[in-house]
């Protein structure tokens, strides 16, 4: 994938991460949609894990063997949610290289995209976290061999969706400067 030019119109100004995840697009005036049940199901495990998490540390403080009781269930449960992810992802098309932000995404496809258009992401992040966000093509350029750059803005974004992509850019980094250094993850 090229470098993104510095674009005054694409409003993706956040920390970016190169990563590979499985990715679907359909039109917003669409009828076709994926299993959105499950997308559902999995978004809000994410957020209850989220708002758990808060409360787990509180706990510590007061009652350790409660709060390690409860943090092997959330790992059952997180097991569980990988195996479900991991089915959606089936139903998906293979994980492709991307661009990621806070604010948008960037990919290359052999399909073009109208620029302005509406579309839903259905997308399974590495560490499976499921978002399925509303996004608008704002650059489809062609390149050699019968691709195109595609860059979206994630428009209307949740404040929970932005902060599972934040925590997931952030959690990428990491890992990459743990590589960089020879450790591992």
């Amino acid at each position: 994938m090229s470098s993104l030019p510095q674009d005054p119109h694409e409003r993706r100004r956040y920390y970016r991460i190169e990563d590979w995840v499985a990715l679907e697009i359909v039109p917003e005036s669409s009828d076709q949609r994926l299993n959105t049940a499950l997308f559902s199901l999995l978004s809000e495990f994410h957020q209850l894990d989220s708002e758990q998490q808060v409360l787990l540390r509180q706990l510590a403080d007061t009652d350790r063997i409660l709060a390690n009781y409860l943090r092997l269930q959330n790992r059952r449960m997180e097991l569980l949610a990988r195996a479900l992810s991991q089915e959606l992802e089936r139903q998906m098309s293979p994980p492709r290289r991307v661009n990621l932000s806070e604010e948008g995404i960037c990919f290359t496809q052999e399909t073009p995209l109208p620029e302005q258009q509406s579309v839903y992401l259905y997308l399974v992040l590495s560490q499976a976290v499921e978002l399925c966000l509303k996004a608008q093509v704002t650059r489809c350029l062609p390149l050699e061999q019968g691709q195109y750059e595609l860059a979206l803005y994630f428009e209307e974004l949740s404040e929970s969706n932005r902060q599972l992509l934040a925590r997931h850019i952030l959690q990428k980094q990491a890992q990459e400067r743990r590589m960089a250094r020879g450790e591992r993850s």
